[in-house]
């Protein structure tokens, strides 16, 4: 087993334990990051109805946000926040979807907090 799948696997072990006690509902929907190494994707997702509300992705062809660094996920934060809020959504939960709350996952929570979202 190579070090990359190791340390996925122990991401993904968090991300159940963390996903295990957090639920988006209508109301409070959930903010998912996932973080690939050339990209950084958000979706705002209501659990109960099983449905993506918003989402946004530094892979968009339409997106201005360069690749999976800092300054491309203070693009996505904004941007996940404006479509966020262009549905009526205000208040969502963080799900950091197992990574450390540190680098591109900060900058992603801080610009879509600055851009109006609640968590």
């Amino acid at each position: 087993m190579s070090r990359r799948d190791s340390k996925n696997i122990v991401r993904v072990r968090i991300h159940k334990r963390i996903r295990s006690r957090m639920k988006g509902s209508a109301e409070r929907p959930r903010l998912a990051v996932y973080r690939s190494l050339s990209h950084i994707y958000a979706q705002v997702i209501d659990d109960i109805s099983g449905h993506t509300l918003a989402s946004a992705s530094s892979n968009e062809k339409s997106g201005t946000a360069s690749g999976g660094n800092v300054a491309g996920a203070k693009e996505i934060g904004k941007l996940v926040a404006q479509r966020a809020q262009e549905k009526g959504i205000k208040k969502v939960v963080f799900d950091r979807g197992g990574y450390l709350y540190h680098g591109r996952v900060k900058a992603l929570a801080d610009a879509a907090r600055e851009a109006g979202l609640e968590f």
